[in-house]
């Protein structure tokens, strides 16, 4: 039978997070002509990548997605590896044997660079460790540097804004959430006073959503500190423009109330409380200061000005705000894969509407990409829908490009992972995990608690 008169597609996607589902998902949802089977790869034992993986823990209400993403694997119509390393315990070479296509949904988990001089230092981080480390990611070190009383975070979105809330918050009001221990024990001896967060833009860019930005607000014992200097600049841009969106005007409401709640404090009508977060707006980052042992101790930053078509100047103005450690949350950054192009420069492979694109520009039979590995870091969860939906109309107008396979059978793959001795887990694994995490959580008055070691999280899924 030829290709175009296929009855029936066997799909690869190596990526379990919500990228790799919904493409899943839609595809088997999807009007078409023939049969189709997918084989979902992840390289860790559990599932739902970011959502586990890349969310502060005391997000209930996006973790809440995790449900609609457990109805998809829970229905049986996909298969799901776990534990499986796409270049290690899988090749290019066996995808096309086994497969007509594969999609990668393999995200973006490194941390972008700030490039300034000192960044290196001893005691300067980048984000992406730190949530992995929070969020119990298997292969991140148990233990997390903690020691400075003054901290600082660059950037302005939602990611600067969690790990600001969690590098502030008092730990035991992190209990309630899945917080694994060893994060727990970490953060409760953190000895921090003061959180500086810079942003090289004013108050009106900023990326934060309202829910985000709100939430940070509402820790409890923290006091927002306001440089009104930044919301006395005149910019025609914000108002001619960005006062048109309603997020931003939920935005500037949100932040005038701490200025008031700032004035409160400083007539001596409310008492102050023991730490507190300075948002540093109009100021961008321009050397970590280091002391003689090479250990941060402090940010040079320039003062900024409107340009008064949304971009900013430099006004020659410079502050050094002391600190002893500092975290960049400038952006996540896609990591390369063996035999597939990679762009260098952006982080993501190289495609046009999720067809991927070879050295030279042309597209290369049977391999596409959705989600942030394909398009960067950017948009929210729920973008990662159309943005599959896009990949998958061109992967079914392909169809006559489709790889051959010379081995067909679905149980050629479990059976090639077993022959590599690799401890791959699966839907029922994975179910296995949740209620034992589950039945942690209840054991300590919590929804759960994060089992954290690979090989503990593997031998509880295959239940060995």
């Amino acid at each position: 039978m030829t290709r175009s008169g296929m009855e029936k597609m066997r799909l690869a996607i190596v990526g379990a997070g919500p990228a790799g589902i919904y493409a899943a998902d839609l595809l088997i949802k999807a009007e078409r002509d023939f049969e189709v089977e997918i084989d979902l790869f992840e390289q860790l034992p559990a599932p739902y990548g970011l959502v586990r993986y890349g969310v502060s823990p005391d997000h209930p209400r996006i973790k809440g997605i995790i449900t609609a993403l457990r109805e998809v694997l829970d229905r049986g119509d996909i298969r799901y590896f776990g534990n499986v390393r796409y270049g290690q315990d899988l090749s290019l070479d066996d995808l096309k044997r086994h497969y007509h296509a594969v999609i990668f949904a393999t995200g973006a988990i490194r941390d972008a660079s700030l490039d300034i001089p000192g960044i290196d230092a001893e005691g300067s981080y980048g984000a992406a460790d730190f949530v992995s480390w929070f969020d119990g990611h298997p292969d991140v070190p148990r233990t997390w540097p903690l020691e400075a009383e003054q901290v600082g975070v660059v950037g302005n979105g939602n990611v600067g804004l969690d790990i600001s809330r969690m590098l502030i918050k008092h730990a035991d009001d992190l209990l309630p959430t899945e917080i694994p221990a060893n994060v727990y024990e970490g953060l409760k001896a953190n000895p921090i006073q003061e959180l500086h967060l810079f942003g090289r833009r004013g108050p009106a860019y900023v990326k934060f959503t309202p829910l985000e930005l709100r939430e940070l607000g509402e820790v409890r014992d923290v006091d927002m500190v306001i440089d009104e200097r930044d919301f006395d600049l005149d910019d025609p841009y914000v108002d001619e423009t960005l006062m048109k969106n309603k997020q931003i005007v939920v935005i500037s409401r949100i932040m005038n109330k701490w200025r008031e709640d700032q004035r409160a404090r400083e007539a001596g009508e409310t008492e102050p409380a023991s730490r507190r977060l300075h948002l540093h707006f109009w100021s961008k980052p321009v050397e970590v200061v280091t002391d003689d042992a090479g250990r941060v101790a402090g940010l040079k930053v320039e003062r900024t000005a409107p340009d008064g078509e949304g971009g900013v100047v430099d006004t020659g103005e410079f502050e050094v705000v002391p600190l002893q450690s500092l975290y960049r949350a400038v952006g996540y950054f896609g990591s390369p894969l063996d035999e597939i192009p990679f762009d260098d420069r952006r982080g993501v492979i190289p495609n046009v509407q999720g067809r991927v694109h070879d050295a030279h520009g042309e597209p290369v039979p049977g391999v596409y990409a959705t989600g942030w590995i394909k398009r960067g870091p950017v948009g929210l969860i729920g973008h990662t829908k159309s943005d599959a939906m896009e990949t998958l109309e061109c992967l079914l107008e392909d169809r006559d490009s489709w790889w051959s396979p010379a081995e067909s059978d679905p149980a050629a793959i479990p059976a090639l992972l077993s022959a590599r001795e690799v401890p791959y887990t699966t839907v029922e694994g994975w179910q296995r995990l949740d209620e034992h995490e589950l039945g942690l959580g209840e054991a300590e008055g919590r929804t759960r608690v994060k089992v954290v070691p690979r090989d503990e999280m593997t031998r509880i899924s295959r239940g060995e």
